[in-house]
């Protein structure tokens, strides 16, 4: 029995096996090489996971880098993006110690964890020294640089996200993935998370409230609310698993005023029905923020929030409600938070100005996709100015049965953007095109450019590219000089070209041959339009058209194309020349009714459309892209610097016969002629 002891001991200590003699006391079988082996794979299993986990880290960084990489943003782009989403600097620790070397008794700035109650922070006492301690004299003043760098957030913008399932795993992995890496590049999603099947269920409780007793009722509002529960559950892990720390908010955030559905258990009534949500006579929303504490501390900690459409009344019931609403709420309570959700706590006063929780971008992500366009022949806008298409998408919108939340998606944007600063924008992606979002954030641009012609544009894949919506300007369209505010115009003219206007002589010569001038906002963007007679030829003969006739027509001459300097990037260019084309060049087709104020609502015959830039010009780039062609005129009397004349052809000419087409190809030369003596004499208007 001794020696059993000793073989025991001995195989306890780890040398050579003694199989034979262990069986021969114990009559057992040694156990020896069984663990060993179980040892050397459990650490084997370990060491392949650690190196898959390595490789999937690199995937996932070299996925990361090319999704920046395909972004292909400007110059201004990087600008734009480094300016508002870079590091910020850290704050320079001032001195704390007064210039008679007393120290300051003020309480510290952040709360000190007591070591005895380490789930709990509170102000703790920190005795003062008159000594020379400066690092003790930086931590009562709270001053110091390690605590600047651990408080100050990582991230100082967010995005208010709308994920719509149902999503498959793969599918939710993409978008999961894509939010990791909008929070890499400065950007942190406030999720909410919605699903069309809670849709249909909170219509149909609502119309069979009356059916059901309180029992029943209650029933089916709990089994929705733990659905609800756990599909925020499984997106927090998907984060968790594509390496992006997420909180879910599963309560506390949203309320519902008054007391009245607290024994109905009946859903609040919503009013994400309607179509055009933004009616200023719908009733108001019952949904409010009633603390901001949990996305603010999330945000802070470097955690993405996850909210489910769950809201509290006022007898902490939990109710279902609408996840359009949820949104519409949290989105005002992010805009102004200091006012609407008040500052409970001591904490929310000192943070207040440290993290602004006001939303730079609006994102919904479902299986729809973008706004569908009868311009782009079914596929999606590329971009919407709600203050001048909103209303014009609703009237014309035929796609209910494949994108039957579309314009209840759009509703919801416009509510929520009209709170939110006018730099905001908001984009309605598919999940099927998660990097899009990264090229958006650096770009703050479409995919492409919507003032482009389609057959610039890919053909593949448009089917899945984004909407990007903005709150925009409004367009008009005037044609007399007495509707134009010509003080408002000449301090338009003035700060986008950077000189000053000869205002007497050009305004004579616009009262004279003024076709239209479209006018972005207040006056924030311009396109005049004149019309130019032909000149006669040197000989005293009449000026000829391109196809051999006299020219009785005279010539649309783009005299002036301008945007402020503020608002250059932000996609009013954009939205002004599609209402330039829709009134000249594009006059006439089936995608160019777009009813701006003023405008001929489509109604017309397009014309040929020309204008003139100077050869330096930074901006031809951006009309080369946009014109049929270019060519180059010698400059103007006095002046050391030429033109290129620019021409957009009537679109309308494309649907003529092939004969019409070759007869209007040998005549273009005789155009260029004679469009270069027309715009080669109009005189400057600058000082």
């Amino acid at each position: 029995m001794a020696r059993s002891v000793v073989q025991w001991s001995s195989l306890a200590r780890g040398p050579a096996c003694t199989c034979s003699s262990t069986s021969l006391v114990l009559g057992v079988n040694c156990t020896r090489p069984r663990i060993a082996f179980g040892a050397n794979r459990v650490l084997h299993s370990r060491q392949k996971h650690a190196a898959r986990g390595h490789s999937n880290d690199k995937n996932s960084q070299r996925d990361f880098i090319l999704s920046v990489l395909e972004a292909h943003p400007s110059a201004r782009d990087s600008r734009f993006y480094l300016q508002n989403f870079g590091a910020s600097a850290a704050p320079t620790p001032s001195s704390s110690r007064s210039q008679n070397g007393s120290h300051s008794a003020e309480a510290p700035a952040f709360p000190l964890a007591n070591g005895a109650t380490p789930t709990t922070a509170f102000a703790v006492p920190v005795k003062t020294s008159t000594g020379t301690n400066t690092d003790l004299d930086d931590i009562i003043a709270g001053k110091t640089p390690f605590a600047d760098e651990l408080l100050a957030p990582e991230n100082r913008h967010t995005a208010l996200v709308k994920i719509q399932g149902p999503f498959t795993e793969r599918q939710l992995e993409s978008i999961a993935e894509g939010m990791v890496y909008l929070k890499k590049l400065g950007l942190v999603s406030i999720i909410v998370v919605d699903h069309e099947e809670w849709m249909s269920e909170l219509s149909r409780e609502s119309e069979r409230a009356s059916r059901f007793s309180i029992e029943e009722r209650r029933a089916r509002t709990i089994r929705l609310r733990a659905q609800m529960k756990a599909d925020t559950m499984r997106l927090c892990e998907m984060l968790e698993r594509k390496g992006g720390s997420a909180r879910p908010l599963l309560e506390g955030v949203l309320c519902v005023r008054g007391a009245e559905f607290e024994d109905s258990f009946k859903p609040i009534a919503s009013t994400s029905k309607l179509p055009t949500e933004s009616d200023p006579s719908r009733p108001p929303s019952d949904l409010f923020v009633d603390s901001l504490s949990g996305i603010r501390d999330s945000i802070r900690r470097g955690e993405i929030p996850v909210i489910p459409p769950i809201a509290l009344d006022q007898s902490l019931f939990s109710l279902c409600v609408s996840a359009n609403d949820a949104v519409r709420a949290i989105s005002a309570g992010l805009a102004d938070h200091a006012k609407r959700a008040g500052l409970r706590y001591e904490a929310d006063r000192r943070w207040n100005k440290d993290v602004d929780l006001t939303p730079v971008r609006l994102m919904i992500i479902n299986q729809e996709g973008g706004i569908p366009s009868h311009a782009r022949r079914g596929n999606p806008h590329l971009s919407i100015n709600l203050s001048s298409e909103f209303d014009y998408i609703n009237e014309t919108f035929v796609w209910q049965d494949s994108h039957p939340t579309s314009l209840a998606n759009l509703a919801l944007l416009q509510d929520c953007l009209a709170e939110l600063p006018r730099t905001a924008s908001a984009v309605l992606v598919s999940h099927r095109s998660p990097r899009s979002l990264i090229a958006n954030l650096i770009t703050n641009k479409p995919a492409h450019s919507p003032s482009l012609h389609q057959s610039l544009l890919p053909s593949t894949q448009m089917m899945h590219q984004p909407t990007i919506v903005r709150r925009g300007l409004p367009i008009r369209v005037f044609r007399k000089m007495s509707d134009i505010d010509l003080p408002a115009l000449t301090k338009l003219l003035e700060a986008s070209f950077g000189k000053t206007l000869d205002a007497e002589p050009f305004y004579a010569h616009l009262e004279k041959t003024l076709d239209f001038c479209i006018i972005a906002g207040d006056y924030q963007g311009v396109a005049i339009v004149t019309n130019e007679a032909p000149l006669e030829d040197s000989n005293g003969d009449e000026a000829v058209s391109a196809l051999g006739a006299p020219e009785s027509r005279p010539v649309a001459y783009l005299d002036k194309f301008a945007v402020l300097p503020s608002l250059q990037g932000d996609g009013t260019v954009d939205f002004l020349w599609g209402a330039l084309r829709d009134e000249s060049f594009g006059l006439g087709l089936l995608d160019a009714l777009n009813p701006n104020v003023g405008g001929k609502q489509g109604l017309g015959e397009g014309r040929d459309l020309v204008w003139r830039s100077r050869s330096n010009n930074p901006v031809n780039k951006w009309y080369f892209e946009r014109s049929n062609g270019f060519f180059k005129i010698p400059p103007p009397r006095g002046s050391q610097v030429g033109f290129a004349l620019f021409w957009c052809e009537r679109e309308s000419r494309r649907g003529e016969s092939r004969d019409d087409e070759e007869e209007a190809s040998k005549a273009t030369a005789t155009k260029l002629k004679e469009w270069s003596r027309v715009v080669g004499g109009i005189p400057t208007c600058w000082k």
